[in-house]
């Protein structure tokens, strides 16, 4: 393969692109974790509160796709705003990444094969993000 394919903007654009997967594969979640029946046992706001702050988690995953397609040009010219912008989207996966490492103990839900697979894929694509984005933020000044 030529080096070209494995450009800096190219692997931004190859990044939003995987944002999408990781909505498309989030879509499971709810139904997976049966969160109908969970949030019945709390109170309304709360479970209003848990709906919300996933909309917004998906809006900014949104976000993150669409300027990693549409700017993925600007965001690998160094600039120091698009060194920001990669720095936060790395800085984001990496905490993320974080969570899954430290804090959630999915062992219990990965019944099937396929989930176990989206798990662990889904590690693979935070990992990605965050050497993607961190090297635009760090290395490409």
């Amino acid at each position: 393969m030529t080096n070209w394919l494995f450009t800096l903007e190219n692997l931004i654009v190859v990044g939003g692109v995987l944002h999408f997967g990781i909505l498309l594969a989030s879509a499971a979640v709810p139904k997976v974790l049966d969160w109908r029946a969970s949030l019945r046992e709390v109170d309304s706001l709360t479970r209003e509160i848990v709906w919300v702050h996933g909309v917004f988690i998906v809006l900014v995953i949104v976000a993150f796709g669409l300027v990693s397609i549409w700017f993925s040009s600007e965001l690998a010219d160094g600039t120091v705003l698009a060194r920001a912008i990669c720095g936060f989207i790395a800085v984001f996966w990496g905490m993320r990444l974080m969570v899954q490492f430290f804090v959630f103990d999915a062992k219990l839900y990965l019944k099937t094969a396929l989930l176990r697979v989206g798990y662990h894929g889904l590690t693979i694509v935070f990992l990605f993000h965050v050497v993607v984005y961190g090297a635009a933020a760090v290395l490409n000044s």
